[in-house]
């Protein structure tokens, strides 16, 4: 029965590799959601029988994105750490697994297989582009696994087999678009990184713009890991917007902003509000390459709360006390403890079960608390605008009343309803 369920797993990677392949030619990848399986019946063979359970972390410690994600790594290191120290998850210790994604969707897909069948793990924590979560949904769906992704991306999308704990666009691009609307700009400048997640969310903003009298001066993209912005941002100067909107990702943002600053724009004559940029990003690209631009996450560093100045303490007590605390790092800790609080409340480690009793599971996190919503399984979120200063880090300057609650396929906006066509 292994062998049969690694033929069929390596079949979905397979599968995974041309969603990717598609997803990259087409740009597309979203409207729809992610269409369930009927393999509820997946044989598993995760081993509960010992004093140890595995679950697997597959984060980019290599390629373009090990900019962003190797940090994700060290968070997820953390929680396990702290769990196993607290007497684990019923009564068993976590035995992390790592993997490399390399960047690549690809072999995003191939390491969730490897994962889920050779490795035998209970979950899955990582993943950051959604060319990557797209990769290994069909991996997961069909070994009915279950993948905790922990980034911002750009919803339409909800599957039985992935829990999302980084925001959805009503927790992060609707919000931050509201802000920019309520500071009375009027035009956008759209420049990101050329696949699915910047395409989409420009597809959002689009819609937002035309329902809000925005208009959008140019929209621009360009291939991940790409260091050449010269036409690009001669564009953006010269195209007179109120703000840019940047969807830019990995190691692209740091010839973005030298650009930026290179051809004389400012904060001040043209901000630009960056939904992947974090604290982690900031060193890289140069903080006097950045000082004064803008950020829509739901954590920074700088949270004041008891909870977040505690995680921080023993992050940089881990790490270094040069290492910040981001928010895709704090999503992807929290999703440990989403897990475990679930698995605690289901009193199993059995991937239905887990699925029976995750809504309303709760989690007093750095951000705030955050609830699972049973239904789409994303989470409720604080929106949060911050600003980035001389220091490096970013520094809140709106938030949400409170928490958001998820809304992936923006039912609740009149303006969004052609989007999921």
């Amino acid at each position: 029965m292994r062998h049969q369920r690694r033929s069929s797993l390596r079949r979905a990677a397979l599968a995974a590799g041309s969603v990717a392949a598609t997803t990259t030619l087409l740009l597309t990848g979203c409207g729809s959601k992610a269409t369930e399986t009927d393999a509820a019946n997946a044989e598993s063979c995760v081993d509960t029988s010992g004093p140890t359970i595995k679950v697997g972390a597959l984060n980019s410690l290599s390629g373009t994105m090990a900019i962003s994600e190797v940090t994700v790594r060290h968070a997820i290191d953390l929680a396990v750490e702290q769990i196993n120290s607290d007497g684990g998850v019923l009564g068993k210790q976590i035995e992390l697994v790592g993997e490399d994604g390399a960047s690549e969707p690809t072999v995003f897909a191939e390491k969730a297989e490897k994962l889920i069948s050779s490795d035998c793990v209970a979950a899955v924590f990582g993943g950051w582009t959604s060319s990557s979560r797209k990769a290994m949904l069909p991996v997961f769906e069909s070994a009915n696994s279950l993948l905790y992704y922990p980034v911002q991306y750009e919803g339409l999308e909800s599957s039985k087999n992935i829990f999302y704990t980084g925001a959805t666009t009503n927790q992060q691009i609707v919000p931050a678009l509201d802000y920019l609307k309520q500071k009375g700009i009027k035009s956008l400048y759209l420049v990101g990184s050329d696949y699915v997640f910047p395409q989409t969310a420009n597809r959002i903003i689009k819609a937002y713009a035309d329902a809000n009298g925005i208009e959008i001066k140019g929209e621009d993209y360009t291939p991940l890991g790409s260091t050449d912005f010269s036409t690009i941002v001669n564009k953006v100067r010269t195209a007179g917007a109120d703000a840019v909107f940047n969807t830019l990702n990995g190691d692209s943002n740091v010839a973005f902003f030298r650009e930026y600053r290179n051809v004389g724009l400012t904060p001040q004559t043209m901000p630009v509000v960056s939904v992947s940029i974090a604290e982690e990003e900031v060193g890289g690209i140069g903080v006097q390459n950045i000082t004064g631009q803008l950020t829509a996450w739901n954590y920074y560093e700088t949270v004041d709360n008891p909870v977040n100045k505690a995680f921080v303490k023993a992050y940089k007590d881990k790490f270094g006390a040069n290492k910040p605390t981001s928010d895709p790092m704090e999503a992807a800790y929290v999703s440990v403890y989403l897990w475990k609080n679930t698995v605690e409340k289901a009193k199993s480690f059995d991937v239905k079960a887990i699925q029976d009793n995750a809504g309303g599971v709760t989690f007093d996190a750095p951000e705030g608390q955050v609830t699972i919503d049973g239904e789409n399984h994303h989470i409720t979120k604080t929106a949060r605008i911050g600003e980035i200063r001389p220091d490096g880090l970013i520094y809140t300057i709106w938030e949400s009343p409170g928490p958001i609650e998820p809304d992936p396929y923006l039912k609740s906006y009149p303006w969004a309803a052609g989007l999921n066509s």
